[in-house]
């Protein structure tokens, strides 16, 4: 699959949906300076997050992330734990205000579970719930019920369950637009200056598990109640520049690597959202040119580039369809355990040698078994 990786590792094509494929430069670097960061003498993971090497790391991690994301100076970029589950919970506590409930928008899984937490905070309001179709489509902006007072309005970016995806911007008026970013940051161009406030835990399209990247609007840091436990409270972090604990190091120290190889390898956010479009695009011409085999999840105009989601005729077909895949190193397809199906996580680091040599199995699989 590449020369540099030595003939002892086999490496398959992995198709999870997190924690999930990184990018191999960003393995091979890791590998090279896992016993002691060169000029240092000792390994990332035993390095205090207070000695000028660390800082340097995460100093070099952030203006990475703010170049690629064009980050304005009226956000702050913030390096947390707790993933998005806890994100959950800090952003009504931090973000809600007295007498203006927040608008969640349901377009699956994962924002279900968010407006979930957010009721045991305050009063949430739901701008579109996508259960009547089964979350197999986004809103359109004429169907969001938004309240123009608001405290925030709360999406899903891209659903990795279901396979839906915003690849554009809603329009909320004054009101702060919080995104869950976590399956799809880093996979196109992103106007942050339209966002009240970004999350994303890394381990699907950014890094590994254990770092959650909060990208906020400055003055929204001053709506949270300073009676907030400290770990909480966003401007905690923010002042002590993501060091209010001890921060995940390792996890910031890669995702500051992921982020210069979409840089310096891949050529940007631009580059990458093109090919993104090019490695999806293969896998859904698969499933649309075989229509009466592959039943796509997500109608065309809502699809992700993230996570290609489909079903086969039947549960029997299926399992043959993972075992024959797993025969040919392509591994991880099976869909989530309350939908079911295939699901195929195309994420920024999985190499177009890959989702190619998924669609040639998916159109032989199909020839061999309609």
């Amino acid at each position: 699959m590449n020369a540099s990786v030595s003939d002892a590792v086999q490496r398959v094509f992995n198709f999870s949906a997190g924690p999930a494929v990184l990018p191999l430069p960003v393995l091979e670097q890791i590998q090279r300076d896992m016993l002691a960061l060169p000029g240092v003498g000792s390994s990332i993971l035993e390095i205090s997050h207070r000695s000028p090497q660390f800082i340097d790391i995460a100093n070099e991690a952030k203006a990475r992330i703010t170049s690629l994301l064009n980050v304005p100076e009226t956000h702050d970029i913030l390096f947390l734990q707790g993933g998005s589950r806890l994100q959950f919970s800090m952003i009504p506590m931090n973000l809600l205000l007295e007498g203006q409930p927040a608008d969640y928008v349901l377009t699956g899984s994962w924002g279900k579970n968010a407006e979930k937490e957010a009721v045991k905070e305050g009063k949430v309001q739901v701008a579109w719930d996508g259960a009547d179709c089964s979350y197999n489509r986004l809103p359109k902006q004429s169907e969001l019920k938004l309240d123009p007072n608001a405290s925030f309005v709360h999406l899903t970016s891209n659903e990795t369950i279901e396979g839906v995806q915003f690849l554009h911007e809603i329009e909320a008026g004054d009101v702060p637009v919080v995104v869950d970013c976590s399956s799809d940051i880093f996979c196109r161009p992103l106007p942050v200056e339209r966002y009240g406030l970004i999350y994303a835990c890394a381990q699907k399209n950014a890094g590994p598990a254990g770092v959650t990247m909060v990208i906020i609007r400055k003055d929204l840091l001053q709506r949270g109640d300073a009676e907030l436990p400290g770990y909480l409270l966003y401007r905690n972090h923010a002042e002590a520049d993501s060091m209010w604990n001890t921060p995940p190091t390792f996890a910031i120290y890669v995702m500051g690597l992921v982020a210069k190889w979409l840089q310096e390898e891949i050529g940007g956010l631009t580059k990458m959202e093109s090919l993104n479009r090019e490695k999806s695009s293969l896998l859904y011409d698969v499933v649309d040119n075989n229509s009466d085999f592959y039943v796509g999840h997500a109608e065309a105009d809502s699809r992700s580039l993230m996570n290609v989601t489909f079903r086969l005729p039947n549960a029997d077909i299926e399992k043959k369809f993972f075992a024959a895949a797993a025969e040919l190193n392509l591994t991880n397809l099976k869909g989530h355990r309350s939908v079911g199906g295939v699901r195929a996580s195309i994420y920024n680091a999985m190499p177009m040698a890959g989702v190619r040599a998924l669609a040639d199995f998916m159109q032989q699989f199909a020839d061999d078994n309609k």
